[in-house]
This record gives C-alpha cells, structure tokens and sequence, in this order.
C-alpha cells in the first residue's frame, strides 16, 4: 500500500485486473535563468580585470622579493622558466602569467595587514613620545594599556581575516557575528588547516624551487668558463695578457649568450637538467622560427642592460630588492618572448627559407657583441667591480651581496 498523499508509479499485476494509473503528464521544463544585465556584466568584467591587474603587481612584487632572499631566489629563476615552459608548449604569452589570482590573494593579505597595523604604529609611536617626555608618568601608562589592547584586537582581526579566506575585502569588515557564530561551530581548528595547507600546496613552491636550482646549477656550468676568463683578465695588466683574455672571455661569452635563454626553455619544456646542453636541438628549432628566435634573444639581451646600470651605486639598504623589481619587470617579458619563439619551432616540421635563416644569424652578431661589450664594462661601472661580471642578469636573478 501507498503512502497517504503519493502517487503510485508502479505498473499494476495483471492477475489482479486493477486498472493501469494514467501515465503522470511530463513536468514543464524549468525556466532558464534569468541573464545578468549588461550593466552587471560590465561590473563584474571591471572587477576580474581590476583583480588580474593586481594580482600581476602583487606577483611582480613577490618575485623581486624573493629573488633577493637567498635559496628563496631559486622560486623566483624557477617560476620565469616555468612561464616560458608554458608558453612553449601551449603557443600563446597568457599561459605564461601563471598563478596570477593566486598573487592577487597573497598581495591583498598583505596590504591588508599593513592597513590594518597601521593605528597600533602610530599608537606604538604616541606612547613612545610620551614616556620620553615623562617616564612612568599616567599619560604614558595610558597610551602602553592602549596599545597592548590595540595590539590583541589587531592580532584578532588579522587572524580572523586569515580564517575567512584572507582576502582584501575580508580586513575591510571584520564580521563580528560570522565570529561569534564560527565560535560555536565544531571542528573549526581541523577546517582552517585544511583550507590553509591546500592553498599552499596549489602553490606549489617545491616545483618551483627544484626547477629553479637545477636550472641555476644548469646556468652557472654555462657561465662559469667565459666569466672565470673575464674574472682572471680584471686581474692582469692589458700588457701582460689581460687584453687577450678579456677578447678570448668576451667571445665565449657571445657564444653562450646565443644559446643560453632557449637552451634554458628547452629544459624547462623537457623538464630534464641534461636538457640544458643539447645545442644541437636549440640549432634544429631555430632553423623553424629563425625571426622569432633573433626577436626574443633581442629583448633578453637588451632589456638586462638597465640593470647593469642601476648597479652604478649602492641602493640603500632598505632598497636592496627595487633592483630586482627592476630585474622581473624587463627579465619577466623576455622569458615569454622566448617560449614563444621556442613554441613557433615546435609547431613547425619544415625549416624557414634559407633567407630568413642567414638574415637571423647575420643579425644576432651586433646583438651578442653589444651584450658582451656591456658586460665587460660593467666591471668598471658596477659598486662590486670586477664580481659585477657574475651577475648575469639575463640568465640568473639577482643576488646583490652573493653575486650569483
């Protein structure tokens, strides 16, 4: 028997000779829904670029920070390459901004927080005033008791504002009744690590390390013959072998800086350290993109000068990493003109006309000798002389007190 109020959808026995319920007509179709307007469609396109543009500023900020920070710089080599990489195989510059919305995320924690801290310093500083004008004094044990009460209800917010997704918005508002209400919620603690480790793993900073170390250690073998003949030349006199030296180490120098930023693309699409020495196969895949080849090694080559340039004097030491922004701001375009030029290749089976091959390599030899005439003079213009000459910004990052 069928519940009161249902309806029975079973076929009946045919021993029992009930009639058959009539077939339940077939429900409407839902109703779509509805579109949003065009206005709310502008609005929402508005704030996803706003958004994206952020975000990119928030990654070019992350990864001249980190290429300052010793191992940590390894992040920011391994994120350039992992961009190319992607542009490389896919074929188009905006598989390369990668992790954008991420860096949005991060960008707006941090100015949140620094918005957020910004009473508890102007109160930190008030209190100091005070107890320098009368020590011990009530006024200043009154601006000590408000800042201590500052401070934890600072710390609150910004760790309520973490647990809430830390986003911009989330330090706007603190939400006090989603805070007593998440208050009474179970398994809070148990959440919160979850969500927290599953936006660091998306990161995934270990990839990124591991590629950046072994495209530095990769690198660095590379340099390490031109730039140690450079090095021991600075040391000579011209008459006494410098001058040699100096030529034999300015043109090996030419030769590496020719292959060096696709050499470093095809490791990073190979994803295999020995990658980073097969010439053969950067001078197979040049033969099919010859004009995009000579175009990204011009603006590797070229845009790595201005740094050369900032490191006439010594930045203040508050301002060590404005060099690096500098650094990703021209390096970071680079490395996506050359995993395109490297994608062009690998979308072709036949070599360009033998023209536009000979005009590319005819054409790289005022580009690699301007790079190489550079770098030779940076030993003269550089605050760190002669170890100037093992900053090679086009193909390493920057690391202003290493030098590598």
């Amino acid at each position: 028997m069928n519940p009161a109020g249902t309806e029975n959808t079973e076929l009946p026995s045919i021993a029992t000779g009930a009639p058959v319920d009539a077939a339940p007509e077939p429900s409407p179709d839902p109703a779509p829904p509805a579109q949003p307007g065009r206005l709310r469609r502008w609005g929402q396109a508005l704030v996803s670029a706003t958004n994206w543009t952020f975000g990119l500023a928030s990654m070019l900020g992350l990864l001249a920070v980190l290429s300052v920070v010793p191992i940590l710089n390894f992040l920011s080599l391994g994120y350039l390459l992992n961009a190319s990489a992607r542009v490389a195989i896919s074929g188009r510059l905006r598989e390369g901004f990668v992790g954008i919305r991420k860096a949005a995320r991060i960008g707006g924690f941090v100015l949140g927080a620094f918005l957020v801290t910004l009473p508890v310093r102007v109160v930190s500083g008030l209190w100091k005033d005070a107890d320098i004008v009368a020590p011990g004094s009530p006024t200043s044990k009154l601006w000590r008791t408000g800042l201590l009460v500052l401070a934890v209800f600072t710390v609150v917010h910004i760790v309520w504002a973490t647990i809430r997704g830390g986003r911009f918005r989330h330090f706007l508002w603190p939400a006090p009744l989603d805070f007593l209400r998440w208050l009474r919620t179970s398994d809070k603690v148990p959440a919160v690590r979850d969500n927290l480790l599953a936006f660091i793993t998306s990161l995934r900073l270990p990839t990124y390390l591991w590629l950046g170390f072994r495209g530095f250690a990769g690198t660095f073998l590379w340099l390490l013959l031109p730039v140690g003949i450079l090095l021991a030349a600075a040391q000579l006199a011209p008459d006494k072998g410098g001058a040699v030296l100096s030529l034999l180490g300015g043109v090996l120098l030419m030769g590496v800086a020719l292959y060096l930023p696709f050499l470093q693309v095809h490791f990073a699409v190979e994803d295999r350290w020995s990658a980073l020495f097969t010439v053969g196969a950067v001078r197979r895949q040049f033969q099919r993109a010859p004009v995009a080849f000579w175009i990204a090694l011009v603006v590797t080559l070229l845009f790595a000068i201005p740094l050369y340039l900032l490191k006439i004097e010594l930045p203040p030491r508050g301002m060590v990493w404005l060099p690096s922004l500098v650094f990703v701001l021209f390096i970071f375009p680079a490395r996506l003109l050359a995993g395109w030029a490297m994608g062009r290749s690998l979308r072709r089976d036949q070599p360009r006309h033998s023209f536009f091959r000979w005009s590319a390599r005819l054409g790289f030899v005022p580009v690699v000798l301007f790079y190489a005439l550079m770098v030779y003079l940076t030993q003269y213009l550089s605050w760190n002389g002669s170890r100037g000459l093992l900053e090679q910004h086009a193909f390493l990052v920057p690391a202003p007190w290493a030098s590598l």
